[in-house]
This record gives C-alpha cells, sequence and structure tokens, in this order.
C-alpha cells in the first residue's frame, strides 16, 4: 500500500508517451519531465527513510506507468534489481547526474512578504540541491531582518551579489507590478533563468528562460482530470 504524502496529483500529458529519450545531445522533452518527477518522488521516499522503490511504487506516485518508468530508466543504465527495486540513495544521484543537476546552485530570491518568507523559511529549494544565498526587497524597512537564515538586502546590492555568490537562477515573490522591473535587473546582471511567482507576463531576451508558477493554474489541470 502506498503512502498517501507521497501521492501527486495526475502528471501533465508531457510526462507521458513513447517519446525518443534524447533528440541529439539533450533529452527529450518529455523524458526531462518524467525524470524530474521520479526525482521529486524519490526525494520525498529519502526523507520518510526508504531504502529502495519499485517502478509500480513510483507508478503509483506519479500516475505514469510502470513500463514507461523502467524504459525511461533502462535508456541510462541499469540500476533496479528485480525482486528488490531501485536503491533510492543512488537512484536520486543518477538521475541529478542525467539532469545536470549535480552539486549546489546558488539563487536569490526577490521579495520577503508573506510568500518571500514562506519559500525563505522552507526545505523546498534545499532538497533538491539549490541554496538561497540573498533575499531582496525594495522595502528598506526590511533591510538587514532574517528569513531561513538568510538577510534581507537592498536592490542595489543586486549585481554584487549575482557576480559573487554565482547565482545562477532569480526567483520572484514580488506583486506582480514589480516583477518586470526586478526581471529586467536580473537579466542586466546576467540570471538566465527566473522562476516567476507573481504570474505577470515577463518581457525577456530570448536566451532567459521564465518559468511562471500557478497554484490556481495547477488545480485547474487537475480539475479537468476529474471532471474529465
Amino acid at each position: 500500500m502506498t503512502d498517501p504524502s507521497l501521492r501527486e496529483p495526475s502528471a501533465p500529458e508531457a510526462l507521458g508517451g513513447d517519446d525518443a529519450i534524447a533528440d541529439g545531445d539533450r533529452l527529450s522533452l518529455g523524458v526531462a519531465a518524467r525524470l524530474s518527477r521520479y526525482l521529486q518522488v524519490l526525494i520525498q521516499a529519502r526523507k520518510m527513510g526508504r531504502e529502495t522503490i519499485s517502478s509500480q511504487e513510483l507508478a503509483e506516485y506519479t500516475h505514469i506507468n510502470s513500463t514507461q518508468i523502467r524504459r525511461d530508466l533502462s535508456g541510462f543504465g541499469k540500476f533496479g534489481k528485480r525482486g528488490v527495486g531501485y536503491r533510492v540513495e543512488s537512484l536520486v544521484s543518477e538521475i541529478r547526474k542525467i539532469l545536470h543537476t549535480s552539486g549546489q546552485h546558488n539563487i536569490a530570491l526577490f521579495g520577503a512578504g508573506n510568500l518571500g518568507q514562506a519559500i525563505a523559511s522552507s526545505d523546498i529549494f534545499a532538497d533538491h540541491g539549490f541554496r538561497i544565498v540573498a533575499i531582496f526587497d525594495a522595502d528598506r524597512e526590511l533591510v538587514g531582518r532574517q528569513y531561513g537564515g538568510v538577510p534581507v538586502r537592498a536592490m542595489d546590492d543586486l549585481g554584487q551579489v549575482v557576480r559573487d555568490d554565482e547565482v545562477v537562477v532569480g526567483v520572484l515573490a514580488v506583486p506582480p507590478g514589480a516583477a518586470q522591473q526586478v526581471a529586467d535587473q536580473l537579466v542586466e546582471a546576467g540570471v538566465k533563468i527566473i522562476f516567476n511567482y507573481s504570474e505577470q507576463l515577463l518581457q525577456v531576451p530570448p536566451e532567459v528562460t521564465v518559468h511562471t508558477s500557478s497554484p490556481a493554474v495547477d488545480l485547474l489541470y487537475a480539475l479537468y482530470f476529474y471532471l474529465a
């Protein structure tokens, strides 16, 4: 029986299908998305003290067919053992290598309001090898306060922090009206990945990747599959 705390909502369409493992030197979109989902479940399983996990359990937690899971993983080597399953710690390490996410990656968080404080105090990023090295806020009264052990800094320090701490991702937890200005400053500082909680549509150069996270959209997606 599966543990309900590990259950995931139905996976997006991109997570299914029989697409090729890779497109040239890069993983195909579907494979990369599915491997990321497997990694998410494996990390939670590790936190629960699990040492092994079967493809059937991964299927139940991710709603991806167990045959597809075995096909995805066998494309990169022999990780599992019949009757035992996959070693959780080993598979976490291997998938991180495949996704080129091994090691630690520094991120800067923008916005020290309720959402920003919740993000800073959570281990959601740390579990996946991301470290919040700085929090920025335009409110001078918040500068110097600490959340999750990280001090709030003035926006004037942005360029220096990105350079000195090799920041690779900017996380926006700011009001929609401030998001574009912060994105512009991140682009100017050389950051190539922006994770946007504000839902504001951002205009950035082609070489900059923006991922907008919307709980409402995720709920609508889950509701569609529940009602369909």
